[in-house]
């Protein structure tokens, strides 16, 4: 009975002094969560009711609030049930459903910023051809590639990782990530392929593309005059500053991964809340002040009372 237990069910063993901090823990990170839900819906929200938001940069920053709200939901409700309980455990096949949420919503963001830096690309770039490509057909097809892809992609890995073997159930992190390979008795060179594969395909790809787009984007504004320079800064920095933020997130899960074996319990779960706590948050924050139109709607929302 206890072999099958174990062999049903994955220790979360990243949790440091739960029993002596679980409602301080369970306070913050709920407290955390709504001001993510509050603040990715509002400006969704702002996006969806005025017209004047519904072009294709807004469209792309309501779809990029949306993945990250659909990706703290995926973590965050069952970090409230294990603050709450007396074990952090977690079933395998919910950990793989948790795995293929978070890294299927990581690759929808990159494939979104690529789309948000193309389209800024030909706004400032190819200003009189902005309305023949960015059509509507065009920013659907961007969204079904960001949201499709990765999903198609995560979900090989999921499928392989199913059937593995498991020779340890105890799993070092808060939520079930890339670390769920150590729990397998064998290293599957088919994953190890396909890993490389996705993170070529759903990371680098898109990273190159967008530093590629950025850089023609700077290049044509340091040649312009002052008011495409001016379009430029308004509307691209933000964009970066998320992406640089993203990146963060990337490095830190990449970091504790391949260096949690060296690290303590407690920077490891430091690193690990990094990981999910800010960039949820950063994401609204940066477009709610930067973005001149979407700034606009929230002072009239939150000062004259008026949507």
């Amino acid at each position: 009975m206890e072999k099958d237990l174990n062999v049903s069910y994955i220790t979360l063993g990243g949790h440091v002094e739960v029993n002596k901090y679980r409602y301080v823990y369970f306070l913050i990170m709920l407290m955390v969560f709504i001001l993510i839900i509050c603040f990715n819906f509002t400006i969704v929200g702002l996006i969806w009711v005025h017209r004047n938001l519904h072009e294709p940069m807004y469209v792309f920053i309501a779809a990029l609030l949306l993945n990250s709200a659909v990706f703290s939901t995926a973590i965050y409700p069952k970090l409230f049930i294990d603050y709450l309980s007396e074990k952090q455990i977690i079933s395998y096949s919910a950990c793989l459903f948790q795995f293929y949420l978070l890294y299927s919503l990581s690759g929808s963001e990159f494939l979104l910023l690529a789309g948000m830096a193309y389209d800024r690309y030909v706004s400032i770039c190819k200003p009189l051809q902005y309305p023949s490509i960015m059509r509507k057909t065009t920013v659907g097809v961007f969204l079904g590639i960001a949201w499709l892809l990765p999903a198609c992609q995560t979900a090989v890995a999921v499928i392989l990782s199913a059937d593995m073997r498991l020779c340890t159930f105890t799993l070092d992190g808060i939520f079930c990530n890339n670390l769920i390979y150590d729990l397998h008795c064998v290293t599957s060179q088919a994953l190890s392929i396909f890993g490389i594969f996705a993170l070529l395909y759903a990371g680098l790809f898109p990273m190159v593309f967008i530093l590629y787009t950025y850089t023609r984007i700077l290049i044509i504004s340091f040649r312009s005059c002052g008011e495409v320079r001016k379009k430029a800064a308004q509307t691209c920095l933000p964009h970066l500053f998320v992406l640089i933020s993203f990146s963060c997130l990337c490095t830190y899960d990449i970091l504790i991964v391949r260096l949690g074996s060296g690290l303590s319990r407690t920077v490891r779960l430091i690193m690990t809340l990094q990981a999910v706590l800010y960039h949820p948050l950063f994401n609204p924050i940066i477009y709610g002040l930067k973005m001149k139109e979407i700034s606009r709607h929230l002072r009239r929302l939150f000062f004259s009372g008026k949507v």
